[in-house]
């Protein structure tokens, strides 16, 4: 594995909200630190209520761990813009993350219950 990228189970149980809605909520969350960033929870697909989320045409490269999809969360009150993102495909040192969906914290609440 790339040595500053870290993946470990994320202890507990982790939610996620927007818009005064639970978008999800998963005891099978991942944390993923990078270097000096901070830790980011990324959350199974299946744990997460897709119907919030649509698809955007954006998209960003990382070396480390490969080609990010984003996504927007439709609210009943806002549309969220690229504020979730997943690597479909990533790269064999983070394969963990495939199937899973990060969020940007400045945009939603990502919280530990």
């Amino acid at each position: 594995m790339t040595s500053h990228i870290k993946i470990r189970k994320a202890a507990g149980t982790w939610v996620v909200r927007a818009g005064g809605a639970v978008l999800g909520e998963s005891r099978n969350a991942l944390e993923l630190t990078e270097g000096d960033y901070p830790p980011v929870i990324y959350f199974p697909r299946e744990d997460i209520g897709m119907a919030f989320l649509d698809a955007t045409d954006t998209t960003s490269h990382c070396p480390f761990k490969g080609d990010a999809r984003y996504y927007s969360i439709v609210t009943k009150s806002q549309v969220i813009k690229n504020a979730g993102w997943s690597y479909e495909t990533p790269t064999e040192d983070v394969a963990e993350i495939a199937g899973y969906l990060a969020f940007h914290p400045e945009m939603v609440a990502v919280e530990k219950l």
